[in-house]
């Protein structure tokens, strides 16, 4: 089965933390979409299998107008086998959510939101130039499940400036509230050339220690663990039955086209590709029949290596079954001479490697180590 990504590159505004591809150009969408559109229809070819998951992503692509989405909708169903789609997501702000757009997301087939709240309180959602407010965090589940939403993940940030653990503590526990089925949750990130990373530079903002990130990240796994959600990946949470179909197939390593201007593509297998980052050229390209991508073919150690940057970021671990004898070799080696203080944080079995949740914070550090050269 495979997947299908859609980049949609429109945001209100920017947030201070973020390094995706994105306009704030809405009035542009409407190009947008129809190149958009015609790159779908044209790679119609690219998967024989049938159609698991689609991700509507961004940017927000929650701002588009209805005609826009419907368009992209209609064109995806045109091009490929959906009769079996699971999953259809859209990333939507709580902003959006009123009962006008949530009965037209349903009404194409939408099935699943991802809604980006982040925090439950102003001060943090200002410090991020968010569009929403606390009031509309709050609000936004609610008015989902009332339009008939039955599937919906929220995304939390930790690790903000000036936030209290105690805040902190309130923000999970608010999301627990909302009886949601799948919370994702990130550590924030400075991005070079982004606002944060200005703020950051000029002193004008503290970034907290690690010390107090790994506190952060703790009390999260634990309350979410409790609350009945499982930790199966380093930044998700999910209810019994309730797991991202579309991310889980993306990290096992399964086939999907991206679509849209910085989208990635892979076969499976080893082909990846990549759209220009820009709008205007990525709409010119698509016009005039150019080149719009780029792409490159993976080794075997290059392969690898994927899999153990996917794998020891999910609780299922990587598997050396299928690896080349020279690879396993390499890896059983990276794995005999890694530091005692990291290894003990493995789990380790004859075909199997995994990092325990609690332990997931040191994962680039046992990456690293376990890179193939």
């Amino acid at each position: 089965m495979s997947g299908i990504y859609v980049h949609i590159p429109f945001c209100k505004q920017a947030c201070t933390y973020c390094d995706f591809h994105f306009s704030t150009q809405i009035k542009h969408q409407d190009k947008l979409v129809e190149a958009l559109c015609l790159e779908v229809s044209s790679r119609a070819s690219e998967l024989s299998d049938p159609i698991s998951s689609i991700y509507l992503g961004g940017g927000s692509p929650s701002i588009l107008t209805h005609e826009n989405l419907k368009k992209i909708s209609s064109q995806i169903t045109k091009s490929f086998d959906t009769s079996q789609v699971l999953e259809i997501t859209l990333e939507s702000n709580p902003d959006d959510h009123s009962a006008e757009n949530l009965m037209f997301w349903k009404s194409i087939g939408i099935n699943r939101l991802s809604i980006g709240i982040q925090s439950f309180i102003d001060r943090d959602l200002k410090f991020m130039n968010r569009a929403h407010n606390a009031n509309e965090a709050a609000d936004c589940v609610a008015k989902a499940k009332n339009a008939g939403f039955e599937h919906l993940t929220i995304d939390l940030i930790y690790g903000i400036p000036n936030q209290t653990e105690i805040e902190w503590k309130s923000n999970v526990e608010q999301a627990i509230a909302l009886r949601v089925d799948h919370i994702s949750a990130y550590c924030l990130t400075v991005e070079s050339k982004t606002a944060l990373a200005h703020l950051v530079n000029s002193k004008k903002v503290t970034e907290k220690s690690e010390e107090e990130i790994e506190s952060e990240y703790l009390l999260l796994h634990q309350l979410l663990e409790r609350s009945g959600f499982e930790h199966y990946e380093i930044s998700n949470f999910a209810k019994l039955g309730s797991k991202a179909i579309h991310n889980s197939n993306y990290w096992s390593g399964k086939p999907y086209l991206g679509f849209g201007p910085s989208a990635h593509s892979f076969d499976g297998n080893i082909k990846r590709s990549w759209n220009v980052s820009n709008n205007a050229s990525y709409i010119k390209a698509i016009k005039e029949i150019t080149s719009y991508s780029e792409s490159e073919q993976l080794t075997d150690n290059e392969r690898a290596n994927e899999q153990i940057m996917t794998g020891l970021r999910r609780k299922n671990g990587v598997s050396i079954d299928g690896w080349t004898k020279s690879i396993t070799s390499e890896f059983q080696q990276n794995l005999d001479q890694m530091p005692l203080a990291l290894k003990e944080r493995l789990l380790i079995s004859e075909t199997n490697v995994s990092i325990q949740p609690e332990s997931w914070l040191m994962a680039d550090a046992i990456i690293r180590d376990l890179i193939i050269e």
